[in-house]
C-alpha cells in the first residue's frame, strides 16, 4: 500500500515533474512473470526514477547501510526504503553475499521483478564500470530474462554529494530482454554430471580452473556459457 501511494500519489508525480523523463523501450519489460532489470547506477535518484516509470513493482537489492542508520533519522530512512520495495544486503562478502543472492532468488521465485545494478555500487564520475557476476548467477539459477536499462542524465542531475537534484530532463532506455535459457540447460546438466554431482557446476568450474582444464558440463569461453565460479557468491550487485 505504501509503495503504491508513493509511486502514484506522492513521489512518482514529483519525479516526473522534476526530471520529465523520456522513456524508450518500456514495452521490453515483461507484463507478467519474473524478470531482472539490470541498469547502470549513476545517482541516488536512480532508486526512485526507474521504479516510478515501470508499471510493475520493482524490488531492489540495496546496501544494508540504508537500513542501519542511528537515531530517528535512521529509523525513518529504513522504513522509507522498505516501503519503496528495497531489500537490505550485507556487502561484506562470503556468507553475507550468498544470503543476498538467496534474497534475490526468493523475489524471482514469487514471479516478481528484481532490480539490480551489476556494477555493484554507484558511479562517482559518471562512467560505466565493469559489471559483477551476481546478476548472471541469479538469471541462470532462476531461469529468467534480464532487461538492460540505461539511466541517462541522472549523474548530471544529481551526482554523488549533491543533496537536491537539478531540474532537468533525463532519459530511461530499456533494451530487449536477454534470454539465458540455453545456459540454464547446460548449467543443470553440469550439476548432474560427474562424481559428487550435488556440489554443482560452480565447484566443478573451480576445480577445473585449478587443474587447468574444463569441468564436466561447463563450457569454457565463447560461444558456450560462462562458467559459474564461486566468485558469483561474492559479487552481488547492490546499490
Amino acid at each position: 500500500m505504501f509503495y503504491q501511494v508513493l509511486k502514484y500519489v506522492l513521489l512518482g508525480p514529483l519525479l516526473r515533474l522534476v526530471f520529465r523523463p523520456r522513456i524508450e523501450g518500456l514495452e521490453h519489460v515483461p507484463e507478467e512473470g519474473a524478470a531482472i532489470i539490470a541498469g547502470n547506477h549513476l545517482s541516488f535518484a536512480d532508486h526512485f526514477v526507474m521504479p516510478a516509470i515501470v508499471p510493475r513493482r520493482v524490488t531492489f537489492l540495496a546496501k544494508a547501510e540504508y537500513f542501519t542508520g542511528p537515531g530517528l533519522k535512521g529509523r525513518l530512512t529504513a522504513a522509507f526504503f522498505r516501503g519503496v520495495g528495497q531489500i537490505p544486503v550485507d556487502r561484506s562478502g562470503g556468507r553475507a553475499s550468498r544470503a543476498a543472492i538467496s534474497s534475490g532468488l526468493a523475489v524471482l521465485r514469487k514471479g516478481r521483478v528484481l532490480g539490480i545494478y551489476p556494477e555493484g555500487t554507484r558511479s562517482h564520475d559518471g562512467r560505466l564500470y565493469k559489471g559483477r557476476t551476481g546478476v548472471a548467477s541469479m538469471a541462470i539459477r532462476a531461469g529468467v530474462p534480464v532487461v538492460p536499462c540505461a539511466m541517462i542524465g541522472t549523474f548530471e542531475a544529481q551526482p554523488t554529494g549533491r543533496r537536491l537534484p537539478r531540474i532537468m530532463r533525463i532519459t530511461i532506455r530499456f533494451g530487449a530482454p536477454l534470454d539465458f535459457s540455453r545456459y540454464v540447460r547446460r548449467h543443470v546438466r553440469g550439476r548432474g554430471q560427474g562424481r559428487g554431482a550435488g556440489a554443482g557446476a560452480d565447484q566443478g568450474a573451480a576445480r577445473a580452473g585449478r587443474r587447468g582444464r574444463r569441468a564436466p558440463g561447463v563450457v569454457a569461453g565463447p560461444p558456450g556459457p560462462p562458467p559459474l565460479p564461486p566468485s558469483v557468491n561474492r559479487a552481488v550487485p547492490v546499490s
